[in-house]
């Protein structure tokens, strides 16, 4: 099916150049806050976040700053990033050194790690690696006060929750209240998908916020130039469709269902084996691997299989220590998976990222998609495919499979709004003047925009739009507004300030107004087509070319930012299927008590009885309205009481 995002890459080859100190342009933009008591670095997969932590805190240990480096991982398998590098020859003024004893990301209980952790603290030594679990565990130990002069990374920092009953939430506020910890967040995806924030708005307040974004990242690669997010829908069993949207030619990682989602047929082993039978013969396993070799069916060809779905620890194990040594672009085709080979794992010749079952968290779906975006030679296209339960208009389940399908676009627009190309808005000039003849291709002037009025809606714009949009996207309302049921207006006027107000509550009237505004017009434009004919520009909102001369923030306002992603969708289901989507959809907003829906449903007969056909939602007569919205009404109440 047509893909719901398409964006392109220069392929510039920016991203992997060093300077004279042999950092990345992200890293050296991470060292320049080196300085910094709390910095939140927020740049996504293979950006080079390790590195950037070890030249801050080889900074830190040589001025005095601390005396000693802890970082904490949420796995084992992810610490092998930290371990001891080679920087001197590259021109920094000193190497990174792990040793042996400190390092906790092995196998072993967290009682003897705690007793080595305490070991460390009274040591000469100044680099300790471990777990977020063992971190903790060893906090509850020593309390809060041992860390003064230490500098404690957190990797995958959105793992943290301002929720107070988060164990490691709790442990880095403890920490901001000591008077000389630095902290040093990390994060590829700064946002939660159960949409509690990472930290609250007084403690995030305190950090120095280093963000490298995802077009930067892989409009600077020397070999991708494009990706692709879409959607394929299948009825029945994913099994079955499986084939339609793996391509064995490609390297692929398959993410199948959790076994407690309605897409799962709730035996992972069956599954693994039906979608290998449906590749082609197993031809061998390797013994000492445990990496199955498949004959495909239609030519023969090996296929070679990793299954990370297994729970022999053991057969695991062997699968999962190939893959790290994995250096070949033939040494694996296919990985399924379950619930591993997302966060921190690298595969990069991998060109296709197919999940599955809808993922109810837009962190989640931030890591799946990293798995297929790091620069290779192999690929020049990485493509991140989502196959999903088509809603099935006689299921009791129907409302559920819509409400999935919403929330799976609207995490989709996400991305877009994270892989996309930064635009840089101002409000038009004066006429006449030409203060705009030195802007960029990536300025755009909007007439009637608000300039930022105070350094609160600068820092907004420059660091936290990405964030703020995630929380838009979570928000229930908005992902029923997707369909365009709900007039733009009401969304980009009422909605979308409602939830400004909501996470940056200290906001006056007029600075939520001009977030809203830039926000607003980011989100509209980063979901079009922006053309240049000679000397002039044009921008596709929603089906009309404008020149952008003439573009002003009321006609913006007046776009559905999210409707283009399910125009996509809507052609490639069923008119049966859709109709039922957007039944459900009007059921949403429906504003209707039982009393006059049970007394218009004799009216209701009497107009199929006489018009041979259901009253339409899209009639001119408000009565017939009336009546068809008191019709999806009791549908939705028969499918409650179904349901209990």
């Amino acid at each position: 099916m047509e893909n719901i995002i398409n964006v392109t890459y220069e392929t510039t080859g920016q991203t992997t150049a060093v300077n004279e100190m042999g950092m990345r342009p992200m890293q050296a933009r991470a060292y320049a806050a080196r300085n910094s008591q709390y910095i939140l670095l927020k740049a996504p997969p293979a950006s080079g976040k390790s590195r950037a932590l070890m030249f801050i805190a080889l900074d830190k240990l040589k001025t005095g700053s601390v005396k000693k480096v802890i970082i904490a991982v949420p796995e084992r398998s992810i610490g092998k990033s930290f371990l001891s590098t080679e920087l001197v020859k590259y021109g920094f003024h000193s190497d990174w050194n792990v040793s042996g004893k400190y390092n906790l990301c092995v196998p072993g209980g967290e009682n003897s790690k705690v007793e080595t952790f305490k070991e460390f603290m009274d040591s000469d030594e100044t680099v300790l690696l471990c777990t977020h679990a063992t971190l903790r565990f060893a906090f509850d130990k020593i309390g809060a006060a041992r860390f003064g002069n230490c500098l404690v990374a957190v990797d995958e920092f959105h793992h943290v929750s301002a929720d107070y009953e988060s164990k490691l939430g709790e442990l880095v506020r403890a920490l901001m209240q000591q008077e000389n910890v630095h902290i040093l967040a990390m994060t590829g995806s700064y946002f939660r998908g159960d949409g509690i924030p990472v930290l609250s708005y007084e403690d995030e307040a305190k950090f120095y916020k280093v963000t490298y974004n995802y077009y930067e990242q892989l409009n600077g690669y020397t070999y991708l130039k494009s990706l692709g997010i879409g959607f394929h829908f299948y009825s029945g069993k994913y099994t079955s469709a499986i084939m339609e949207v793996l391509d064995t030619d490609k390297k692929t990682i398959l993410h199948i269902p959790s076994v407690n989602s309605g897409e799962s047929t709730k035996d992972k082993y069956i599954e693994v084996d039906t979608i290998i039978d449906a590749i082609g013969t197993v031809d061998h396993v390797d013994s000492e691997t445990n990496i199955i070799f498949v004959s495909r069916r239609s030519d023969g060809k090996i296929i070679k299989v990793a299954d990370l779905v297994n729970d022999n620890a053991a057969e695991r194990e062997k699968v999962v220590e190939y893959l790290r040594n994995v250096t070949d672009v033939d040494d694996v085709d296919l990985i399924i998976a379950l619930g591993m080979a997302k966060e921190g794992f690298d595969w990069p010749f991998c060109e296709h990222a197919l999940t599955v079952g809808y993922r109810g968290s837009l962190t989640e779906i931030i890591q799946i998609i990293g798995r297929c975006t790091r620069d290779s030679e192999n690929k020049t296209h990485a493509q991140f495919t989502n196959l999903i339960a088509e809603p099935d208009a006689e299921s009791e389940e129907v409302v559920e499979s819509v409400n999935n399908m919403l929330k799976a676009i609207t995490a989709s627009l996400l991305m877009e709004q994270v892989l996309a190309p930064n635009f840089n808005f101002k409000p038009k000039p004066p006429e006449g003047s030409d203060e705009d003849k030195a802007d960029d291709a990536r300025t755009i002037r909007v007439g009637g925009m608000r300039q930022p009025s105070t350094q609160n809606v600068k820092n907004i714009l420059d660091s936290d739009l990405t964030d703020l949009k995630a929380n838009i996207l979570q928000d229930p309302q908005i992902a029923k507004a997707v369909s365009g049921v709900v007039d733009p207006e009401v969304i980009n006027k009422i909605m979308i300030p409602k939830i400004i107000m909501t996470k940056y509550p200290h906001l006056s009237e007029d600075e939520v107004e001009e977030v809203r505004e830039h926000l607003v017009a980011d989100m509209v434009i980063r979901g079009s087509n922006v053309k240049t004919d000679g000397n002039r520009r044009f921008i596709d909102m929603s089906g009309k070319f404008v020149n952008l001369d003439e573009l002003n923030i009321d006609l913006i306002d007046s776009i559905n930012p999210f409707q283009q992603a399910f125009e996509v969708i809507s052609k490639s289901i069923t008119p049966k299927v859709l109709k039922s989507i957007q039944e459900c959809i009007a059921a949403f907003k429906v504003n209707m008590t039982d009393d006059e829906a049970i007394y218009l449903w004799p009216k209701i007969n009497e107009f199929v009885k006489v018009t041979r056909r259901q009253p339409s939602l899209d009639a001119l007569d408000p009565t017939e309205r009336r009546l068809a919205e008191a019709l999806i009404y009791l549908r939705q109440l028969k499918r409650d009481q179904k349901n209990g």
